[in-house]
């Protein structure tokens, strides 16, 4: 380690990494204070419950109620059933998370300007009062369809003592407007709800029973880093057996485990897909049974009734339908920027193998033409009827599963929801949002703009949302959202636009149980903490309480019950759905238990044995290649020039994209953003140990590097047609050319129009994708220039 951050470490622990080294001012250099007295050290277990999926296990140990040092699982065997559930960095610095300077200490209310920062502090009784009253005047006066409680994912895992809790206020208090979908995963739900009736996937383990594993964007070794997470399950399968990965970038996962990159173009993996089609069906290698039997629309005659001639999947590929275009290798080559003959090496490689895995991570659907990107990648295992059986995938991102159920939340009696991605369309324009024009769900427009935000452990209010310049510009102004709660933990740059902030308890003050979803097995992990809560902080159920008995509806909320009997109650009640799962008291005593998973984790095994007695959740009950329901959305729906829904997938060129001839001159890179080993989304990006470790850069290849006068290190501005980002860069050859990428979840620090903080998203557009309404944070043009 360079002595420099040593130096730095042994500063964040106030000097304990030395024993005489640290200097209290006094001229006696070898006076030494005495220690404490302290009580003996408790043990408890914990879990990192950020929105990574992983919910891994923290052992916390702890002197007189303080933190002193993390470990993680270190029980059993570490095989099998007994694998441990090891947290990553990012969890193992959960200790400088909960001591670290910009920890909330005390409720407080905006003095200055909304999103300037300023704040006094209040009482936690003042704050409850201001809270209510502004939710009973919202409520009064605009109705309960004016109140949104925002995307949040910042402690994504607690079974009792998390978001719930506000929900089941709002429902008590008479609904709320609700949102679907996520930013994580907003196009390739409804695409695989539209294709295969929902979105599921075959297990991690599966790969192993592969002897070839095809990916597309697909990176767990960033992203479930956990010890028992994906990055473990791909790196064991990928060692053994041939691994191709589609990615513009050369990521961690590819790092020594891959037989092959294929440097892919943004957006372009439904072009890709086609051609790989092309090759399978000229080549008569289709299972034609399969698709006869199991699928509707690949061709003519499994077309449905009312659809249009030619409008099978066979015929767009053969260029028999509308655009007339065969989508040939050569024609796929053009587009991606993929040499012809890899495409063709790829697709006998498809068409020989006996059990290929198919899978793609998420980063494919975040962008404008993502819905048809995550279908088209769902043909390849389709077209060569290897679906259903062992060592096969969907297409589809493979799952772990957990058994715990979440506090009941009641019922909200507003019926209209929102695309997650919609809401600040909703501050301006909500009163003119349609379901045709604007994907609203549940009525056909919306009767109110949104005036109350309330926003629970989450930073997606400015940091995690589009253009973060023009959303600033609407969270500032008064007179649209008329009132903001923030509950935190941090001072994030959403916590800025608070007008009322309050103090939240942290993972290793919590006291809940989460589950940890593995391969073989579940850990069950009991959050009992003997960590004092730091501050004048409190749980979001505390929260709630504390709201609900200024509005007079506390035992409406509690049911009698305290926290700890409703923590209590979740898991018996997740006990009757899955008898496997321990008393609890016995997880209490343990701390953690493993909880054998079941099933053979095959994707539609069941439906592939018996497609009669087992229908997919689909209109026909087969896999809808044509979807009667896309087709009536897309002859229905009110769409911006050059989005698409269509009934098949189908690849196309859309705005920013590849082939845009508006912007590519001006802007001729393209962007995407990546995940890195340092922050959950935005989480853990104040830990100054993480940001060191891994380096907040902007990817440029040589090539496009060189023409620039740019080299490794240099201070860079990034410009999009939405802002301009200060970064560095970061010069490799393990990006495409023509091909940029971003580091997402850095902190937006605006500093005179230009933010200095790195956040991807003063770069990305508000613009939605065509069905989903979601995030197309990958779908960007920019220019890039030396600092």
């Amino acid at each position: 380690m360079e002595r420099r951050s040593f130096l730095k470490m042994s500063a964040a622990m106030g000097c304990a990494a030395t024993v005489t080294g640290c200097n209290t001012g006094s001229s006696d250099v070898n006076v030494v204070p005495p220690k404490p007295n302290l009580t003996p050290e408790k043990i408890n277990w914990s879990s990192c419950t950020c929105n990574c999926a992983a919910s891994c296990a923290l052992k916390v140990i702890s002197q007189d109620g303080i933190v002193t040092r993390i470990e993680s699982d270190n029980l059993g065997t570490d095989k099998g059933v007994e694998l441990q559930a090891r947290a990553c960095l990012r969890g193992r610095s959960s200790r400088q998370k909960i001591y670290a300077r910009d920890r909330l200490r005390v409720p407080m209310k905006r003095v200055g300007k909304r999103g300037e920062g300023k704040f006094t502090p209040i009482s936690w009784d003042e704050a409850y009062s201001i809270i209510a009253q502004e939710l009973r005047r919202i409520i009064d006066t605009y109705g309960n369809d004016a109140v949104y409680w925002q995307y949040a994912s910042g402690t994504n895992q607690l079974r009792a003592g998390g978001r719930e809790s506000s929900k089941r206020l709002l429902n008590i208090l008479g609904g709320y407007l609700d949102m679907y979908g996520s930013y994580s995963a907003a196009q390739i739900a409804p695409a695989s709800a539209y294709t295969f009736g929902e979105m599921t996937s075959s297990d991690y383990k599966q790969m192993l029973n592969s002897d070839l594993i095809l990916s597309f964007g697909f990176n767990p070794a960033e992203t479930r880093m956990s010890g028992t997470g994906g990055a473990l399950d791909y790196s064991l399968a990928s060692h053994k057996i041939e691994s191709i990965i589609i990615d513009p970038r050369y990521s961690d996962s590819a790092l020594g485990a891959e037989s092959q990159w294929l440097a892919i173009r943004p957006g372009t993996d439904a072009a890709l897909c086609e051609a790989l089609a092309y090759q399978i069906i000229s080549q008569n290698k289709h299972n034609q049974s399969f698709l006869d039997r199991y699928c509707i629309g690949f061709d003519e005659k499994t077309l449905p009734v009312s659809a249009p001639q030619n409008s099978d999947y066979k015929s767009y590929i053969l260029g028999l339908s509308d655009d007339g275009i065969v989508k040939t290798p050569q024609w796929a080559s053009a587009i991606t920027g993929i040499p012809e003959y890899k495409i063709v090496e790829l697709a006998d490689k498809l068409m020989a193998a006996a059990a290929p895995f198919i899978t793609q991570g998420w980063g494919p659907q975040r962008q404008a033409n993502g819905e048809q990107t995550a279908r088209a990648i769902f043909m390849l295992p389709l077209l060569l009827g290897k679906v259903g059986v062992a060592g096969t995938n969907n297409g589809n991102w493979p799952r772990h599963n957990h058994s715990l159920g979440l506090l009941p939340m009641g019922t909200n009696k507003v019926k209209a929801k929102i695309s997650c991605f919609m809401w600040t369309e909703a501050i301006v324009n909500g009163v003119n949002m349609t379901a045709v024009e604007h994907g609203v769900q549940g009525v056909d427009k919306l009767n109110n703009n949104i005036k109350f935000i309330w926003n629970y452990a989450g930073n997606t209010l400015i940091n995690q949302h589009s253009d973060t310049f023009k959303t600033k510009q609407i969270l500032e102004d008064e007179s649209l959202c008329e009132f903001i709660l923030v509950h935190d933990v941090q001072m994030t740059p959403s916590a800025m636009f608070a007008d009322i902030l309050l103090p939240d308890i942290m993972d290793l003050e919590q006291h809940d149980i989460v589950a940890n979803p593995g391969t073989d097995m579940e850990t069950i992990i009991a959050m009992t903490s003997a960590v004092k809560p730091a501050f004048d902080s409190k749980s979001c159920f505390e929260v709630c309480r504390g709201i609900a008995k200024k509005l007079g509806v506390e035992n409406e909320f509690t049911e009698g019950r305290t926290y700890q009997e409703w923590v209590e109650f979740v898991y018996e009640s997740s006990r009757q759905k899955n008898p496997a799962l321990p008393p609890y008291a016995q997880v209490i005593e343990q701390g953690l238990v493993k909880v054998p998973q079941t099933g053979s984790g095959i994707v539609m095994e069941r439906f592939i044995s018996d497609p009669v007695t087992h229908p997919l959740k689909t209109p026909s009950g087969k896999i809808e290649i044509y979807s009667e329901r896309l087709a009536e959305i897309a002859a229905t729906w009110i769409l911006p020039d050059g989005d698409l829904i269509s009934a098949i997938p189908k690849f196309y060129d859309t705005w920013e994209g590849v082939r845009d001839e508006e912007t590519k001159d001006e802007y001729p890179l393209q962007l995407i953003g990546h995940h890195t080993k340092g922050r959950v989304h935005s989480s853990f990006h104040n830990i100054p140990w993480l940001r060191e470790a891994v380096e907040d850069a902007v990817w440029m290849n040589s090539i496009d590097a060189s023409v620039r006068g740019i080299t490794a290190g240099d201070a860079v501005v990034v410009t999009s047609k939405r802002g301009s980002v200060r970064t560095f860069a970061k010069v490799t050859p393990r990006i495409a050319p023509g091909v940029t990428s971003l580091p997402q979840g850095a902190w937006f620090k605006p500093e005179n129009g230009v933010d200095i903080g790195g956040c991807i998203n003063a770069l990305t557009s508000l613009r939605p994708s065509p069905l989903a309404k979601g995030n197309p944070q990958h779908t960007n043009r920019v220019q890039i220039v030396k600092a």
